[in-house]
């Protein structure tokens, strides 16, 4: 080496540095990207219109995640197809690096047996964590002439389609609730699907629809007298309303409560999905949350990302024979 150039010893001892790192460069970009993470405000997708019991919860939650991510949470409302429309364009348009995450429902297991979509639920997305559940309920004006469900359903009987209910699309747990239930008790509803709660609330009190099945967003107008509950569809009676009766209760064989989570395009690294699930369950935990939750009678569903990942395959799978057994899947 002592006779060689020094512009060639500069050279080979570049060569040979470039031959040692050139192993290990993408991995300590990936881990550098991965430990900066948040680096700025990450997207919650509501598929909901604003003011909704989801809208209310889900708002509260990440305000507190956001805390612990140590980024703001933006909420953006996407509402249609029943709540699948947010989520869906999700999964096609956003990048799976953790900036753009949506609430996942029920629907999004539902509404692929009941026509055909561009998207797979169980492999288009990343499952992060899950959160909660529905108080469904079926509620009237408080001037509608049916007191109780079962004078609700005794008109149905009277009058085969001519009584109607709204619920937040078709597809979506309120809607299948209630047709699950009428095929129970052999009556036909006529069903009128809306973009989310706060249209389907409006549309009650404007006397364009004579009931809506819903989750709880109609807690406050039940309490102020505006609307009358007639059942909710629990495994036993809410603490909030005790004196209104379950479906179960009644005979007609229907309980729901829709769990519903976070998730994610699919494709993320596996620690981005860590920080979101570990500053969402300690927003879970916050008593700020728990009492919002009480408020909307809901309880807590927590499952880590594994976990409700396996819960989605295996509620897709049963929910396919319910379809069926409804008659809506598609063709």
């Amino acid at each position: 080496m002592k006779n060689t150039p020094p512009s060639q010893r500069r050279r080979a001892l570049l060569l040979a540095v470039a031959t040692a790192t050139a192993g290990v460069a993408p991995w300590s970009v990936a881990q550098a990207q991965t430990q900066a993470y948040p680096s700025r405000p990450v997207t919650l997708i509501i598929p909901w219109p604003a003011g909704g019991s989801t809208d209310r919860h889900l708002r509260t939650l990440a305000e507190i995640a956001s805390k612990h991510l140590g980024q703001p949470i933006v909420i953006e409302n996407r509402p249609g197809a029943g709540g699948t429309l947010g989520p869906s364009t999700m999964a096609q348009m956003a990048k799976p690096d953790g900036y753009t995450i949506s609430q996942f429902p029920l629907g999004m297991l539902r509404l692929p047996h009941m026509q055909k979509s561009n998207w797979n639920p169980l492999t288009d997305f990343s499952y992060i964590i899950g959160v909660s559940g529905y108080t469904f309920g079926l509620t009237v004006k408080a001037d509608s002439p049916y007191k109780s469900f079962k004078d609700y359903i005794e008109a149905a009987r009277k009058q085969p389609k001519q009584i109607n209910y709204g619920s937040t699309g078709t597809g979506s747990s309120p809607h299948l609730i209630m047709e699950e239930l009428a095929g129970n008790a052999k009556v036909e509803l006529t069903h009128v699907p809306f973009k989310g709660n706060a249209d389907l609330v409006s549309a009650l009190l404007g006397g364009h629809v004579m009931a809506q099945s819903d989750a709880s967003g109609w807690d406050k107008f039940v309490d102020s007298g505006q609307m009358r509950l007639l059942v909710t569809f629990g495994e036993q009676r809410t603490k909030r309303w005790p004196d209104v009766p379950t479906a179960q209760e009644l005979g007609y064989g229907v309980v729901s409560s829709s769990p519903y989570g976070l998730a994610g395009p699919k494709g993320m690294d596996p620690a981005i999905m860590k920080t979101l699930h570990d500053a969402f369950k300690k927003a879970m935990d916050d008593p700020k949350h728990i009492e919002v939750l009480a408020q909307l009678n809901q309880d807590m569903w927590y499952r880590s990302g594994d976990d409700y990942r396996q819960w989605a395959a295996e509620t897709y799978a049963k929910d396919k024979a319910l379809i069926e057994r409804l008659g809506l899947a598609a063709k």
